[in-house]
Formats: C-alpha cells, structure tokens, sequence
C-alpha cells in the first residue's frame, strides 16, 4: 500500500524506526497541550491571584471527566479505523469515523447546553470554595460553550492517527497553544483594541482557539484530501449508524471507565496525603507536576503502538504484532528511564522550580521522587501491553487490571500502613501498585482471549441492499409482461 497524504501504512518497513517516528509527533502533542494548561495557569495565578487560579482548577476538573468519555469514544473509533486501513477498506474506516463524528458532535452540543445551564449546581456539588465560586461560574460557562470543537478535535487526532499520521495534529495542536497562550494575556489584560475581560478572557482564549483550530483542521483535511474526509454521498456517514455505535459505545465505555479510575484514585490519593500536613501536600503537588512529564513518553508510545497493532491486526499481520509488542516495551524502557534518570539526578533543582531552594518540603519532595518515581518505567510497560489488546477490542480485561491495582492495591495498602510507617506508605504504593499492574497486564497478554475476538466495521444498510439483490434468485426479479 503506498502511503498518501495523512496516511502512513503501519503494516510493512522496519518497526523499530516506525514506532519512535509515529510516537515523537504524538509526544510532542502532549508536551504541547501540558505547556499550554501551566502556561494559562501562570497567566491567571499572576495577573488574577489565588481565587481565579482556584477557579480555573474547579473547571478543570470537570472537563477532566468530560473528555474520558470522548477519550473512551474516540479510541474505539481508533481501533476501527485503523483495522479498516489494515484491511485497505478505506470507505469502512470513513463509515466508523463518521458514526463517531456524528455521536460525540451530537452530545457535545447536547452536554455543553446543559453544562452552561447547570453550572452552578456543578460548582456546588464540588464544594467550589464561595471567593472562587463567581469566577468559576464565568470560566465554566465560556469553557462549556467551546466544548463541541474541543471534543470535535481530539477525535479528529485521533481519527488520523488510526489512519497512521500524527504529523497533521501535533501541528494543530500547535496552532491550538498558540493561538490560546498568546491570547491569554491579551483577553484578561485588555491589550491594545481587545476589552479587559479578566478570568472570562482566559476562557473565552481557549474558547476562540478551539473554534479556529477545529475549522481549520477540517479545511485542511478536505483540501489535502487526507483519507478520512467524507465527500458528495458519504456526508451521509455522519448520520450515526446504529450498528457502529453499539459497537463504539460498547467498547468505549469501559476505556473511559478507565479514566475515571485513574481520576478517583488519584483523589483518593490527594485525601490521604493531605493528612500528613501541608508541606507533604505541598512537596506531593510539586511531584505531580513532574509526573506528569514522566508519563508522557509511556502514554505517547502507548497510542502509537495501538494504533500500529490495529493496522496490522486487521490485515492479519499477527507476527508483526508481536514484534511491535516488544519494540514498544523497549522504547518505553529507554525513554521513559532516561526521563526517571534525569530527574533522579537534577531533582533538586527541578523540583525547586516548583517550591524554592529554601522550602522545608523540597527533602519530602525528593524522597517522593526516589521511592516512586522508577514505577512509571513499570506503567509504561503496562501502557504498551494495553494498547496492543485494546486494538482487538479488548477493553473489560485491562479495566479490571487497572481497578485491582489502583484500590485493593495501592489505596489498600497505603491506607493500611500509612500509620504504621507513616507517609512512606503512600509513595511505595505507587511503584507497588504498577507492578501489579504490569504483571497482570502481562499473565492478560500471554494467556487471554483478546486475540480471538473480532472487531470488523459492520456492512452498510445500502451495501445489504446490494447483497440481497446480488444473490437473489434470478425469477424472484423477473416481471409479469403485460
């Protein structure tokens, strides 16, 4: 299959090579779109103070949970488009994409209307504090309004890289910091020709980045002629298919289950170190911040070796399979260690970015570091062995995995050694609770079932039309003469 425009055919050349260059453009969207929330955060915190930034946090939160469903959604999407193109059934990776554009588009407009309605009760229940409660209700409800192209795009990103490019949205993800970081400023200011707008700027910034970056993705899909656009008769794919939502519903479901895992535990989490004082909270908060660099490179490889293994396993490249298997663990051992190393090495001045040279909570902050940080070696090891199942749409086995280790596990542990050995109980848990994982990811990979499921984009009505009428019987199609 030669690659066109927007495409690139995982199912030949060297592994090795395809997987860093598919995953570098998707590591550098992460990147990306991490810069630009500190960035936001460093406009609002300075110019807004405390109440403001505590604002933007409430908000954040509940977008959080809002974008695990399109997450669940648009990965499904994934793993169809990608085995649609592995098969070179191009109109069937169109067909699934546009059931997924027309379901996630739908309920945007749908969940963004009652989110701008609802938004103080939301507040409420998270027990917005009441100095923030004004502010968040501005920022929330301009946030609201730009959610249908905000989850437009992510599934777009995603679409294409099923399709095999992650070139065409780390650009537009650049475009969208861009436009959203530089307006900032201007909007909450009020420089030159723009009206001081205070916290609604900030939001309505990242409100006119995601309106200018999503009609400029579609424009350039359509003038590239990239392979998911939909033209002339198939437009009508964007009206959802009741057979291909099932399907993306079913299986999207529980990959934004696991989101919301991940998000309850880490509250959970927050509760039991907040009970060590607000230097251990403090010196937790800073980590986090590093965490989340760490974990980049697992999440990036993670999505690039799932959509690689779609690809091929729909073309019946289970060798091929296997060797992208154990690429990705290398990769991530390589890259995600060097990143553990680094900041291992220069954790004092990294984390004194975040609290200062002379802060009592810069020690807690290393010993953190160093008793839980090289799990995330172990979690990307995981990451990898996730994506490859999941291209067969296997999803109830790794939300299972994710469940044990995060509460009976980690939670489990912590909170029932955290007053025999103090706080070290909750930073072990973390390396603790990765080697569950890792390990049952594994026994999941060696000997489940997830390689004898099936996921195909089912036939279209009209193509089941033409079916029956091509293996009709040739009298049922005679008529009567006269």
């Amino acid at each position: 299959m030669t690659d066109r425009p927007g495409q690139r055919d995982l199912t030949s050349g060297p592994i090795g090579a395809t997987l860093i260059a598919f995953a570098l453009p998707t590591l550098g969207s992460n990147i990306l779109q991490s810069l630009n929330g500190s960035v936001n955060a460093i406009w609002v915190g300075r110019f807004l103070g405390e109440s403001a930034l505590a604002a933007t946090s409430n908000a954040n939160i509940i977008m959080f949970l809002m974008f695990g469903a399109v997450f669940g959604f648009g990965m499904a999407a994934t793993i169809l488009v990608g085995q649609a193109f592995g098969r070179h059934d191009t109109d069937a990776a169109r067909r699934a994409f546009g059931s997924a554009v027309g379901l996630v588009a739908g309920a945007a407009i749908v969940i963004g209307a009652l989110g701008w309605l609802l938004a103080p009760q939301i507040l409420r229940a998270l027990a917005t504090p009441g100095d923030a409660f004004g502010l968040a209700l501005t920022y929330l409800r301009i946030i609201f309004l730009g959610l249908p192209p905000s989850m437009l795009m992510v599934l777009m990103f995603m679409g294409l890289r099923g399709a095999g490019d992650s070139i065409t949205p780390f650009w537009f993800m650049g475009l969208s910091v861009a436009i959203d970081a530089g307006l900032n400023p201007v909007l909450i200011l009020g420089l030159g020709p723009a009206p001081e707008m205070g916290i609604a700027g900030s939001a309505t910034a990242t409100l006119i980045a995601n309106y200018v970056t999503c009609g400029a993705l579609i424009a350039y899909i359509y003038l590239r002629h990239l392979p998911l656009r939909l033209a002339g008769a198939e437009l009508r794919y964007l009206i959802p298919d009741p057979a291909l939502v099932r399907i993306i519903v079913a299986k999207g479901l529980p990959i934004g289950a696991q989101m919301l895992v991940i998000s309850t535990a880490g509250l959970t989490m927050i509760g039991l170190v907040n009970r060590e004082g607000v230097e251990t909270t403090a010196a937790y908060g800073a980590v986090q911040q590093l965490w989340a660099y760490i974990q980049m490179p697992a999440l990036a490889i993670g999505a690039a070796v799932s959509a690689m293994a779609a690809q091929n396993i729909g073309g019946g490249h289970w060798d091929r399979v296997a060797r992208i298997t154990r690429a990705g663990i290398i990769v991530n051992c390589v890259l995600t260690g060097a990143m553990v190393v680094l900041l291992t090495l220069f954790e004092r001045q990294v984390i004194g970015l975040f609290l200062g040279g002379e802060s009592a909570a810069l020690p807690i902050a290393a010993r953190i570091q160093l008793l839980a940080s090289w799990g995330f070696i172990l979690f990307g090891m995981t990451m990898v062995l996730f994506g490859v199942v999941r291209a067969n749409g296997a999803v109830w086995g790794p939300l299972a995995i994710l469940f044990i280790a995060m509460y009976p596990v980690r939670i489990g542990f912590a909170t029932g050694l955290q007053a025999a050995i103090g706080p070290d109980a909750l930073w072990y848990s973390f390396p603790l609770g990765s080697a569950t994982s890792l390990l049952l990811a594994a026994l999941y990979y060696r000997y489940g079932s997830w390689r004898r499921g099936h996921l195909d984009v089912p036939p279209a009505p009209h193509e089941f039309e033409e079916q029956a009428q091509a293996h009709a019987e040739p009298a049922g199609t005679l008529k009567p003469a006269g």
